[in-house]
């Protein structure tokens, strides 16, 4: 196989990295890399722990002159979001990640990257196998299924990891430390619906596709559309025009993405098909118009399909289209205290039909505890008028800014030093495993960094090869200064 990333510097990061692209590790299926990174532990002599969820523990000791320094953790996660272009043929479960050089960028042909967060993998791989590099005792912490609650964190056993200096590399701005990010919960809405038989004549299908997308966190404050939420808009505009019987509704891929595709699958009267017909495009004319800036490539494609023989109650269908349009969605407040930081939101990010049950799986997050419930009980509310459940997963803290930090001081120095600018501390709207963290090992020092990335959680993902190089070597300088 080619090694589309031999020779970039700094060579061993993308060496790793690129080994890491050809193995499968969507959230929920990391036993293959974790196999991996036990035997690449094992070749070194270094002592490896696998734990059952498949969270990987490598530690390697200090070298000559560091053994009274500080133990230092340094964490990241195997698993990665795997989303693609609709009409790409590509198997996440067995396909390599199919990379691309452009420019400064390592990006695919069509599927997220991984980079988020197979680079900080491969950083601390680089780090741990290297002869050279002078540093205190590590501790390189794997964990898995961060993407989708960060179950690997939460099952991680504690006696297995012990330090005084935890660094996250799971932050996507180079020269900006984050000491602090939101927590959040998973808000699960089930709406049990009733069926029938239609008595309309046609049927058709409605698809909303051409949007951004985008992660659910970092990305919120951009004012990109949902697809899922623009269905909501499209069924009650249908109700104002004509009647219908919904028998198919679904839309997005993953909780914490911006949902970028939704469809329907419906049947109107012949009468009222030319309605339809001249509806649908003002309706996507409307979205593109309100969107431009930020989404304009919206199209709403529709289609003669089968008429389906069976179908959603009326009232069944206008609950589903009032949940969908009272759920809410994007930024909900911003800080009060770190100008232009999301400080609440919500992501409605899968709408799913499971038998006569229909799904939304919200993704909430707040930097305030009391917020990330406040909005989940608006949900409740929501679920009550209408008959449907509603019920909370994946709960997971926040990681509280620290008035004194050591590691923050030491690497605002090294920064200072290495590039002569100031290193930004910040907070982010989007869980790390940070929180989980400070519960496992302690009110350790903990900060987090990493390389320029950009459109995470897209099939537009890329990394900077730059930035990756400038991140790698102040972490090992930062690593150096701590004797």
């Amino acid at each position: 196989m080619e090694d589309v990333l031999k020779g970039i510097q700094p060579e061993s990061v993308f060496k790793n990295f690129e080994a890491l692209t050809r193995i499968p590790r969507e959230s929920g299926n990391e036993e293959a890399v974790a196999n991996y990174l036990v035997s690449f532990a094992e070749n070194l002599g270094l002592e490896v722990i696998k734990e059952p969820s498949n969270n990987i523990i490598i530690k390697k000791p200090a070298t000559k002159g560091y053994e009274n320094g500080p133990t230092v953790i340094l964490q990241g996660h195997t698993d990665m979001v795997c989303v693609k272009i609709d009409e790409l043929d590509f198997d996440f479960t067995k396909d390599p990640i199919p990379l691309v050089i452009e420019g400064d960028f390592v990006k695919t042909k069509g599927t997220t990257l991984g980079a988020d967060n197979g680079i900080a993998v491969a950083m601390a791989m680089s780090i741990l196998e290297s002869k050279e590099l002078e540093h205190p005792a590590l501790v390189a912490l794997f964990t898995v299924a961060e993407e989708t609650g960060m179950d690997g964190v939460v099952s991680l056993i504690p006696e297995n990891v012990k330090g005084d200096i935890l660094i996250n590399i799971d932050s996507e701005e180079e020269g900006t430390l984050l000491a602090s990010c939101a927590g959040g919960v998973n808000n699960i809405i089930e709406y049990p619906f009733e069926t029938g038989k239609t008595a309309m004549d046609e049927g058709f299908k409605l698809v909303i596709q051409g949007l951004n997308g985008g992660h659910s966190g970092i990305e919120i404050n951009k004012n990109r559309a949902n697809a899922i939420k623009l269905m909501g808009r499209v069924l009650k505009a249908f109700e104002g025009h004509f009647k219908f019987d919904l028998a198919e509704i679904k839309g997005g891929e993953k909780m914490n993405a911006i949902a970028k595709r939704s469809e329907i699958t419906f049947a109107v009267k012949r009468s009222d098909v030319e309605i339809l017909e001249q509806l649908v495009p003002s309706l996507e004319s409307m979205f593109v118009n309100e969107f431009a800036a930020a989404d304009g490539g919206i199209q709403l494609v529709l289609s003669e399909v089968d008429l389906p023989k069976t179908v959603m109650t009326e009232k069944s269908a206008k609950d589903i289209a009032n949940i969908l349009r009272l759920t809410p969605f994007g930024v909900q407040t911003m800080s009060g205290g770190i100008p232009g930081l999301v400080e609440s939101s919500n992501n409605l990010g899968v709408l799913e039909q499971d038998g006569n049950v229909v799904r939304l799986t919200n993704a909430v997050r707040s930097s305030v505890k009391s917020l990330k419930f406040e909005i989940s009980e608006r949900m409740a509310v929501i679920s009550e008028m209408t008959g449907a459940k509603n019920y909370l997963v994946a709960d997971y803290p926040e990681w509280q800014f620290k008035l004194e930090s050591p590691i923050r001081e030491l690497m605002k120095t090294v920064y200072s030093d290495m590039f002569k600018a100031e290193l930004k501390v910040d907070a982010i709207h989007a869980g790390l495993e940070c929180g989980f963290l400070k519960e496992k090992v302690g009110d350790i020092d903990m900060v987090s960094l990493g390389p320029n990335l950009y459109d995470v959680h897209t099939p537009f993902e890329k990394l900077s090869i730059d930035s990756t190089k400038r991140v790698y070597d102040f972490l090992c300088e930062v690593l150096k200064r701590l004797k």
